[in-house]
Parts: structure tokens; C-alpha cells; sequence
């Protein structure tokens, strides 16, 4: 049997890097469908899966495949998938049904270029709306987007985390560049790794309300097969998890939905600052793209520029504050992201009439480079 976690220094790609981190947060099954460029972490873990005890399985489609998912975790185990732009639409169904019977899964997105076929094997950044509102209704996501092969080990673990601890869907969105980069990354001993799992069921079976929020807002869950009784719908329901039609009902469960993020907010967002102390302008950017801009920052301060970046780690929730904050100090914004705008938009709305925003993106099949931030960064100043 091989080791729960590969430790030490390898030179791996994103997409395997990704795989590793689930492991060592304690994925145990998996369901997918090959698709460029995510095909990899689905090669690479379903080879490692029956080592540590788990479960891997190539559905017909990305539709089942998310439904096996949500099937599993159901089952009491943490469960993933992956897949790019085509099979993201697919699963967005599903993702909805996750939501809404808090069930905690991890979704791997490694962005290609689109719509549809698109650039298969050309990476790009243009499903970052998609993965705040692609399924129907309201609601709330988290989403966490790494800029390196080590980030991607690191941030699927927090997924994972983030996902038993909320009992939501986590998605990492990451990109066909970060996927099939080839770097440096360090898996440390599984000791000092830390991992979260779900709050389970206790107390008299008869009895158990699966949607009953505990102390933390979240409701512990029950493993189907635990002797527990539990009924779980994609209908609007009330605690006990019996569909309930009514507009109160649906207004409670709502509450408890989006409120469990929205109130742990400062729990679940994550970002970095880097020389915005002084900055007169500040690039937001996540990814690939922020790897890129990190470079911009240093070569536009030798030139005199006052320029510093936040970076996203976590996109969704959307760091507001973080934003809002920023535009009383700067006097401008700059969104880097390979697309054509769609973090930009939750930048300029943050900043509103404190401070204007400008656009460096482009359609996908490649990366922004520093120069090209650079650029726009003269002609702002």
C-alpha cells in the first residue's frame, strides 16, 4: 500500500499537485470524466485511490459524474471531482442540488479558453462568473482560485476543509497554465498537515433533524446507512429535510444557506497584499494572472511607479471589504485576470466613484504577461 501523502520535494504539474492535496486532506472517492486540461489530476489520483482505501469511478458524463459525487459524500466520505469549461456547464445542476442539501464536496475546474469547445488545450480565466452563478436561485459559493502547483496542493486542502467545515460545495479554479506547469512543490508529513472533517450526527436516531443548524450555524450531518432518520430533497424543505412549499419556508431555508457563509466571512476569505502600503495603485488579480503581476509590481516600482497588488486566493465571497478599503488609500484600480472582465466588474462595484478601475485582460489561450501590465500601467500614470 502506498503512503497517504508523497512526502517531500517533487517536480510535478499543477494538475498532480491537486490530486496529492486531496489525498492529504483525506479524499477517499472520486468521480469524473476525462477532459482537457483536467484529465490528469483524474489520471493521477485514480491510480493512488485504492492505496489509501478509496473509490475511483469514470462516470458516462460530467452529469453523473457530480451526481456520484454529492452520492458520495452523502455516503460519509470526502468526495471530488474535476473537469473543465464544457463539463463545468454540465455539473452546474448538480452543484445547485450540493447547495441546497448542504452537502460538502470539492469541484476542481482547470479553465480552458471557450465557449463551448473552445481552445481545449489553451488555458484561460473565463469561468469565474460561471462559478458564482452558474446554478439557478440564490445562493452562496465558495471558490478559491491557486496561482502555482504548490498553491494548488495547499488550496485543495482548504477546500476540503472549508467544505466539511460550512458543509457546501468548494470549487478550485484553477487554469490550464497552472495544470500543466511543471514546478517545485514540497508535501509535508501528513502530521503537519491540518485537516477538517464534518460534524457528525449524535443523540437519538428517531429524533435527528438533518437540517437543524447546531451552535455554529451548521447542521451536523448523517452518513446514509447510520441508522439515522433522514429525508433529503432538492425541494425546498424545512429542518427535518420534508419538503415544505411555502414562502416561509423558503425564507428560513434561504436564511440558513447564505447565512452560514455570509457570517463567517472573515473564516473563509483569503487574500495577500503585496507592496500596497504606499501604493497609488493597486492591481487585483488571482491565478496564473497574479503570478504575472507579481512581476509587473517590481519592475513598474524600479521605474518609479507606486504600484502594489492584492491578490484573490479566495474569489468567492468576493473580498469587499479588502476593496472597498483600498479605494479610500489608491487612486486607481487595475483588474489583471485572462478574460474580458469578469472579477473587474466585482472590482469596479466595490470601488465605486472612490476610485475608477481599468481592464488588463484578454480572451484566453495565453497568459498576461508583465510587459503587457507594465504597459498599461504607463500610459495610467
Amino acid at each position: 500500500m502506498e503512503p497517504e501523502v508523497l512526502t517531500g520535494e517533487h517536480f510535478i504539474v499543477g494538475d498532480v499537485a491537486c490530486a496529492e492535496g486531496a489525498l492529504a486532506a483525506g479524499c477517499k472517492f472520486f468521480a469524473g470524466y476525462p477532459i482537457t486540461p483536467a484529465t490528469e489530476i483524474a489520471e493521477h489520483i485514480s491510480g493512488r485511490l485504492p492505496g489509501v482505501g478509496g473509490t475511483f469511478i469514470q462516470m458516462e458524463d460530467e452529469i453523473a459524474a457530480m451526481a456520484a459525487v454529492v452520492g458520495g459524500s452523502c455516503a460519509g466520505v470526502k468526495s471530488m471531482t474535476a473537469t473543465s469549461g464544457p463539463g463545468f456547464s454540465l455539473m452546474m445542476e448538480n452543484i445547485g442540488l450540493a447547495v441546497i442539501t448542504e452537502t460538502p464536496c470539492v469541484l476542481v475546474n482547470v479553465q480552458r479558453a471557450g465557449p463551448s469547445t473552445g481552445l481545449p488545450t489553451q488555458g484561460a480565466q473565463g469561468d469565474m462568473m460561471q462559478a458564482r452563478w452558474g446554478s439557478h436561485g440564490d445562493y452562496e459559493i465558495i471558490a478559491l482560485a491557486p496561482a502555482s502547483a504548490q498553491e494548488a496542493f495547499y488550496q485543495t486542502i482548504t477546500a476540503f476543509n472549508l467544505s466539511e467545515t460550512f458543509r457546501v460545495p468548494v470549487l478550485v479554479m484553477t487554469d490550464e497554465m497552472i495544470g500543466h506547469m511543471s514546478e517545485r512543490v514540497i508535501i509535508p508529513e501528513a502530521r503537519a498537515i491540518k485537516t477538517v472533517s464534518r460534524t457528525r450526527a449524535r443523540g437519538r436516531k428517531d429524533r435527528f433533524r438533518p437540517f437543524e443548524p447546531g451552535s455554529d450555524g451548521i447542521a451536523p450531518m448523517a452518513a446514509a446507512g447510520d441508522g439515522y432518520n433522514i429525508h433529503v430533497t432538492g425541494l425546498t424543505h424545512d429542518e427535518r429535510g420534508y419538503p415544505a412549499m411555502t414562502v416561509e419556508a423558503q425564507e428560513s431555508m434561504m436564511a440558513q444557506l447564505i447565512g452560514k457563509i455570509r457570517n463567517n466571512l472573515d473564516r473563509i476569505i483569503m487574500t495577500e497584499s503585496y507592496r500596497l502600503d504606499d501604493a497609488e495603485i493597486a492591481i487585483v488579480s488571482y491565478g496564473v494572472s497574479a503570478r504575472t503581476s507579481l512581476a509587473a509590481v517590481d519592475e513598474a516600482r524600479e521605474q518609479g511607479i507606486k504600484v502594489g497588488m492584492l491578490k484573490l486566493n479566495t474569489v468567492w465571497p468576493f473580498a469587499e471589504e479588502q476593496v472597498r478599503e483600498l479605494a479610500r488609500q489608491v487612486k486607481c484600480f487595475v483588474t489583471v485576470e485572462v478574460n474580458l472582465g469578469q472579477i473587474h466588474l466585482e472590482v469596479q462595484r466595490c470601488a465605486g466613484d472612490k476610485a475608477p478601475a481599468f481592464l488588463v485582460g484578454h480572451a484566453g489561450g495565453d497568459i498576461i504577461s508583465p510587459e503587457t501590465v507594465i504597459e498599461a500601467l504607463q500610459q495610467i500614470v
